[in-house]
């Protein structure tokens, strides 16, 4: 037995239930999922135009959940050699040894065919075949494609995250119509200043990587003015569901108030970069975050309101 065998067997004995159930969440990246959360059930409600059955929101969620689950995965299983080259990724189970390469592929098909089929029988064959698509998008044409490519990955490898709200809405309708498409298109614009800044934090990581993010190809004034014409385009598709989908005084205020603070600390991120400041990219990283929980949760309100 040699010296790195005899090390590495006490580590897999010391690993319990526990541990290895949370590596599996891990493979699920968590805090992707709650966005996912963040963007279907609201788009459900306004579809039925008040809240609609329980079961069928828990059923879309549970199908939603396992659906981004399974890409995430991929995603990890896919990426595990660069994954180790990122400090912020190098703890990820299939880079410490916590699952392996097969197991890691296993669970990810195993929650993809999975979450087909749960959403085939508990939703319809619409919200099922674009939980397919967004796999297929996340996996394929973003990790395989462009990931590694092209610093313009992120915008259009973003459109899986788009898909969400296109599945909540043909969960209740059996349909698309354009209100989700608007909502499709806001996801999809909202993306880029959201990650961007991310990469911009972990610059170093990236490079070491030789992934062609933005944030890690070009200087802070020419990604702040990327954040700050996408933030804008962000907020202007917002106000466009206020006409086509009916919505009320709630949300439209909500885009209006909400959507001028994120288009100010996207300035904020520009105007730093160009006076040769030291720049704070996090904080429009998380200013992304909330603006966009909290404009759906006025499209979740907007609907209940008797006015």
């Amino acid at each position: 037995m040699t010296q790195a065998s005899a090390t590495a067997a006490p580590e897999v004995g010391r690993r319990t239930v526990g541990s290895t159930v949370r590596a599996y969440v891990t493979l699920t990246k968590p805090r992707v999922l709650e966005l996912l959360l963040v963007t279907t059930v609201p788009v459900m409600i306004l579809a039925h135009g008040g809240m609609p059955d329980l079961w069928l929101v828990l059923a879309t969620t549970v199908g939603g959940a396992m659906s981004a689950g399974s890409a995430a995965a991929f995603n990890m299983y896919l990426d595990r050699d660069i994954d180790a080259h990122m400090h912020r990724t190098e703890n990820r189970p299939l880079v410490t040894g916590e699952i392996s390469p097969r197991a890691g592929l296993i669970f990810a098909w195993t929650l993809a065919v999975a979450s087909t089929v749960w959403l085939l029988l508990t939703t319809n064959w619409l919200a099922a075949v674009l939980s397919v698509a967004a796999i297929f998008f996340y996996v394929v044409v973003y990790t395989m494609i462009l990931k590694r490519r092209t610093e313009q990955n992120i915008v259009w490898g973003g459109i899986a995250g788009c898909f969400p709200v296109l599945i909540g809405w043909s969960a209740v309708t059996g349909s698309l119509a354009w209100p989700p498409f608007i909502l499709f298109l806001l996801v999809f614009l909202w993306t880029p200043p959201h990650y961007w800044p991310l990469s911009m934090k972990y610059k170093g990581d990236y490079q070491e990587a030789d992934v062609p993010m933005l944030g890690a190809t070009r200087n802070g004034m020419q990604v702040g003015l990327q954040v700050i014409l996408y933030a804008w385009a962000t907020v202007v598709c917002s106000l466009l569901l206020t006409p086509v989908a009916g919505m009320g005084l709630v949300y439209t205020v909500s885009a209006l108030v909400f959507g001028g603070w994120f288009i100010v600390e996207a300035h904020v991120l520009y105007n730093r970069a160009a006076r040769g400041e030291q720049i704070k990219p996090m904080r429009v990283f998380h200013a992304s975050i909330t603006y966009l929980t909290l404009l759906f949760l006025a499209i979740a309100i907007d609907p209940l309101l008797p006015f």
